[in-house]
Parts: structure tokens; sequence; C-alpha cells
């Protein structure tokens, strides 16, 4: 089976990739799916994120508004959020691959944000760097409901730069232009790694 790690800074399309990557017969694991569900009300993180923290819970569930005030522009307790969260998350992905491998599946796709900062790139075969024009990421970042540009740069800087992660990456995925032309760069990958395996 090969694990393929898809990574993106904010606003590139990764989420459209995976979904195309699973529409082509890789399912594909989304770590940002993952986290929401452990803040979510009953989720794994909550009590460790509360007692980190105090405050932050509402309704038994993580709020991510006031979660995200807390953290974001202090590198310590973002340091200490992601001592929480990565493990669990960690955990998810390791059965996620165990059950796709007892399935027989040939390919399946980790969907990490931050596949090189976390050093997630060690669980995979091979890296695929979803990227498009910056004037077209802060376009559909902002767009975004309560996203402001002073917290997308505070996003961006916790984030490896685009050019450093397509340097990094076996494969890069250009999404800037239309969803077609995505799509034919998502079947090259694999027709690619169906060539090696």
């Amino acid at each position: 089976m090969i694990v393929i790690g898809l990574t993106g800074s904010i606003g590139m399309g990764k989420s459209t990739v995976a979904q195309m990557f699973a529409a082509e017969g890789a399912p594909f694991f989304d770590s940002d799916a993952a986290v929401h569900a452990l803040y979510a009300p009953g989720g794994g993180a909550v009590d460790a994120v509360e007692r980190a923290f105090p405050g932050v819970t509402t309704g038994g569930g993580v709020d991510r508004a006031a979660l995200s005030a807390r953290v974001i522009g202090d590198s310590e307790a973002m340091r200490e959020l992601e001592r929480i969260v990565h493990p669990l998350v960690r955990d998810e992905q390791l059965a996620f691959l165990e059950r796709n491998r007892r399935q027989g599946q040939r390919w399946v796709v980790l969907d990490v944000p931050l596949l090189f900062e976390g050093g997630g790139n060690r669980l995979v075969d091979v890296s695929v760097v979803v990227s498009a024009p910056p004037d077209v990421q802060r376009a559909r970042v902002l767009a975004r409901p309560s996203m402001t540009p002073e917290k997308l740069d505070a996003i961006l800087a916790r984030q490896m730069p685009d050019a450093e992660k397509r340097a990094r990456a076996d494969f890069v995925i250009d999404t800037g232009a239309d969803l077609e032309a995505t799509r034919a760069q998502v079947r090259a990958v694999l027709d690619a790694l169906g060539e090696q395996d």
C-alpha cells in the first residue's frame, strides 16, 4: 500500500484535491476533520485542552474561536496545544492506515496540513504539495467568514513557506487553474505511482 502525504498551506485547495484522490479510489484521512471531532462535545481532546487553557470549552466541547484567541500569536501556547492534539491525531492516522492495509487498498492519502512541520512525512511513502499563486491563496482565505488579513498572516507565519514545501515535495499539484486541470494532475500522480508499484 502506497501512503501519500498530502499537504499545502491554507487556501491552496488541499481539501478539494483530497476529494479528487478519493474519487480516484484513494481513501483519505482528513486531519482537520479529526481535530474537529477531538474538539467536539465528548471528544478525546476536550478535557486536556480545558486543563491547559481554562475557559475555552462550552457545552462539553472546545470553543474553537476562544481557543484560537488564546493561542494565535503565542508560540508557547501553540506548542502546548500541539503537544495535546498531535499524538491523538497520530493515533487515528495509524488506525486508518492499519484498517486500509488490512482491506488491501492500493493507495491511501493522509491529508496533513503541517506534514513537514510536524514530522508526519515519516509516515508516508511520497509527499504531494498542493499549491497556488499567492494572490489566489489570499483571495480564497480572505473570503472565509471571520478571516482577517492579520489572522491570515499569523497562520502563514506558523506554516513552512510554500516554496520550501514545493522543494521538498515528490509531486506538486497546482490549483491555480480550473478544476479539470487539477483533476488531471491528481490522475497523473496516481499514474506515476502505479508505474512504481
